[in-house]
């Protein structure tokens, strides 16, 4: 724990989460390393809170129980690609399920009142119900979106990965009771995410961002689309999945925010909702990552 007089921020995560080791790939551990390095450097009060692996019975509620099967199975017989970009080990089973686990936990402290961020990986905004791809495995916030939905919570799932979060939209696509917002880079993989795409009851908000766009013209329509969706839907609970890719310095990325658009942004949340956790996705540029933790963990205590 750091010392300063914020509140107490809970880090959900575990080291099962670096034995997920991909070869030669921008998803590796040393992401989590850099992210963890930025809460410790914050200055904010924390501690570190052991992830559990999430409940199998919770997941198939979420995932298709033949989805959950195959993920296990590819990293059983591991190591091997599920596609050109997602990877799976036996070590990775664990660390998905901490992942999980963690947003989880994470979000449970929301719900409490306290201030929470999952640092995990492998990253899960891009695994839809039926399909792990984009480096992940199982959907880590739409798993905790829907553990709060449970007890009868609405719940508003705000993404600002650079990617669009595909598989969380395909999750919540027909959920009358969660709100999904993307902020991304378009055109960009994978290749979903337009303004168009509003969900089964108009509770999917996607503002595409053309490439190049700053942390000006970000902001802008973060207040323009993302704060009126939010004050409409009116979440008990908001999860934000804090992707560090959208930083100008990401090689795989095409927004040019800086760390304190992140700030800003989880600021906002905060605002329109008290009870906020954040979970992260996707970030490939390690200081990008570091500073956006750090900046990050500020907005949250």
């Amino acid at each position: 724990m750091r010392g300063c007089s914020c509140a107490l921020l809970r880090v959900h995560t575990h080291d099962a989460c670096l034995a997920h080791e991909p070869p030669g790939h921008p998803e590796r551990p040393d992401r989590l390393v850099a992210a963890r390095r930025g809460v410790a450097e914050s200055g904010v009060s924390h501690e570190s809170v052991l992830a559990p692996a999430v409940d199998l019975a919770l997941v198939e509620r979420v995932h298709a129980p033949a989805h959950v099967a195959f993920v296990r199975d590819a990293c059983v017989r591991g190591p091997t690609f599920i596609d050109a970009d997602t990877f799976a080990a036996p070590p990775s089973w664990d660390a998905a399920l901490r992942a999980a686990g963690a947003a989880v936990a994470a979000a449970r402290d929301a719900e409490r009142g306290s201030r929470a961020f999952a640092l995990v990986r492998p990253p899960g905004h891009h695994a839809t119900r039926a399909s792990a791809m984009g480096f992940c495995l199982l959907n880590n916030v739409a798993v905790a979106a829907h553990d709060l939905t449970e007890r009868g919570l609405r719940v508003a799932i705000v993404d600002v990965d650079v990617h669009h979060g595909n598989g969380t939209q395909d999750v919540v696509w027909r959920r009358e009771d969660v709100l999904y917002a993307s902020l991304h880079g378009w055109p960009l993989y994978p290749g979903t995410g337009a303004a168009s795409e509003t969900g089964a009851f108009g509770n999917v908000v996607n503002v595409p961002l053309a490439a190049g766009s700053g942390p000006g013209a970000w902001l802008a329509a973060f207040d323009a689309r993302v704060v009126p969706a939010l004050a409409r839907f009116a979440p008990d609970v908001v999860l934000a999945s804090v992707g560090f890719d959208a930083d100008a310095r990401d090689p795989l990325g095409n927004l040019a925010l800086d760390p304190a658009t992140f700030g800003a942004a989880v600021r906002r949340l905060r605002e329109a909702c008290p009870r906020v956790a954040c979970v992260l996705e996707g970030g490939y540029d390690l200081d990008a990552v570091r500073e956006g933790a750090a900046v990050v963990a500020r907005a949250l205590a």
